[in-house]
């Protein structure tokens, strides 16, 4: 296994030049083609400059952050992340509907009594959906106009909503589409426009009918497969996000973290495997191959409640005591145990064929894990790790300091945060003209329902398709 070769992950091939000269250009020709050269130097120089000084409000220090991920995020050649089709600056504006304008969204984010609050969902992984909600509150991107807007963010707390015993699965489902009845541009681009989080493995499956009223909407979820229990899965790879797993702030954190990575002379076990079997072949094959070697694979028994529950700084600190962190599928094909090993700087093996990972057009995932084939775990795989020397081991943390900065829900004033990565990909969903099975318009520009009725006279609520 040592064999398998790496070297050429980045290797690039560029043409040879060859340079012809004319033997019958006279000196005058010379001077000519010189001067022509030098006057289209400055001119480009200076249109360069010009539309630096109109673009700065709005860029984000892209040459500074080429120079600091450089290699691992493919941020482009000359000008950053923009110049891999995301365009040349971030330009959009989001309108995020207030809960008080929508009848039912307050049963989506506190339950039907109000008894829910924030603070008890921004923990864990359903915290994505209410740090993306707060991060663009406060966001530049944000517009108050619904007609200047080009995406709509509907906030919903829902998967914590339901977890805590506030809605059941009916009364979520009836709560969704009463919403979306009440929202004219929902209907007015069929969904398109509206952006939603679903931050668990369920994915929007959550909305029990979400396959009818959201199969054209963003759909912003760590989760890229669901078919394990289900008939479809709900991500679509052309409209739908992926997005990091939301890591304990204490890990995340600017400054001292819950626990300090451990220099690799000094760390107990090859890998290791932190958590519940939940009865799925690959979990349960790695805690036999723990026992088989309980030298080189340490995979405890997790305790959720009792004396023996394995707190925040123990889990980090055995995360943390390993060389490599392996990712099974559990319930779904994520697992924020991928997100959490770049923090105690373990290099992460996913060990889940059908995982999607985020902002896979600019970061090059070869260079800071592992995937390997989930019907190969055994032996044949602690082998292979111990293969791998430490100078190559530890290569890939350094690349992965770099990137890890993706996956903190950080405010957009930082220059690489997960938060400015949904926007970037927010951005290539942006449509000029929007269209539904439902609008039609007119030669003067009017855009009217099937009845004829401009768009500002429509009345909620209206039927849904």
């Amino acid at each position: 296994m040592a064999s398998i070769n790496t070297a050429n992950r980045s290797t690039r091939f560029f043409p040879s030049h060859t340079h012809h000269t004319a033997t019958s250009i006279t000196s005058r020709h010379h001077i000519a083609t010189l001067s022509l050269v030098v006057t289209t130097f400055f001119l480009t120089r200076l249109y360069d400059h010009s539309l630096r000084s109109c673009s700065s409000q709005y860029r984000n220090s892209f040459a500074d952050v080429n120079r600091q991920y450089e290699g691992v995020v493919r941020f482009g050649d000359s000008g950053g992340w923009p110049e891999r089709g995301y365009g040349t600056h971030l330009n959009l504006k989001i309108y995020v509907y207030d809960e008080n304008e929508i009848e039912g969204l307050k049963l989506l984010l506190y339950d039907r009594e109000g008894k829910i609050s924030p603070e008890a969902c921004i923990k864990g992984q359903w915290g994505t959906q209410v740090k993306i909600h707060r991060l663009l509150l406060q966001s530049r991107f944000r517009t108050r106009k619904k007609d200047e807007a080009d995406l709509f963010f509907v906030p919903s707390y829902v998967k914590c909503v339901r977890m805590m015993g506030g809605l059941n699965d009916k009364e979520i489902n009836q709560t969704y589409v009463k919403v979306l009845g009440q929202m004219p541009y929902f209907r007015l681009s069929g969904g398109r426009s509206h952006i939603f989080v679903f931050p668990s493995g369920a994915g929007a499956h959550l909305f029990k009918s979400w396959a009818t009223y959201l199969n054209r909407s963003i759909i912003l979820t760590p989760e890229g497969d669901r078919t394990d229990k289900r008939d479809t899965s709900a991500f679509n790879t052309w409209k739908d996000i992926i997005i990091p797993g939301n890591v304990d702030d204490g890990m995340t954190a600017n400054g001292a973290r819950l626990v300090d990575p451990l220099p690799l002379s000094k760390r107990k076990y090859l890998a290791n495997f932190l958590g519940r079997a939940q009865g799925k072949v690959g979990r349960l094959q790695l805690i036999e191959l723990s026992k088989q070697f309980p030298d080189k694979l340490e995979s405890p028994e997790l305790k959720l409640s009792g004396p023996d529950k394995l707190g925040r700084m123990e889990y980090f600190k055995h995360l943390s005591n390993a060389k490599f962190c392996l990712a099974p599928r559990g319930e779904s094909s994520w697992t924020l145990r991928f997100y959490e090993s770049f923090f105690v700087e373990c290099i992460p093996v996913m060990l889940s064929d059908q995982a999607e990972l985020p902002f896979q057009n600019v970061v090059d995932y070869t260079r800071i894990s592992i995937k390997w084939p989930s019907t190969r775990i055994g032996p044949e795989l602690l082998d292979y790790l111990e293969s791998i020397p430490d100078k190559d081991i530890e290569d890939m943390i350094v690349q992965g300091r770099k990137v890890r900065c993706l996956w903190v829900y950080a405010p957009e004033s930082e220059p690489c945060s997960a938060f400015n990565g949904i926007m970037w990909e927010l951005q290539k969903k942006v449509r000029q003209f929007h269209q539904s099975m439902e609008t039609f318009w007119l030669h003067n520009g009017s855009i009217v329902n099937r009845d004829l009725v401009e768009f500002r006279k429509w009345k909620p609520p209206m039927p849904l398709p």
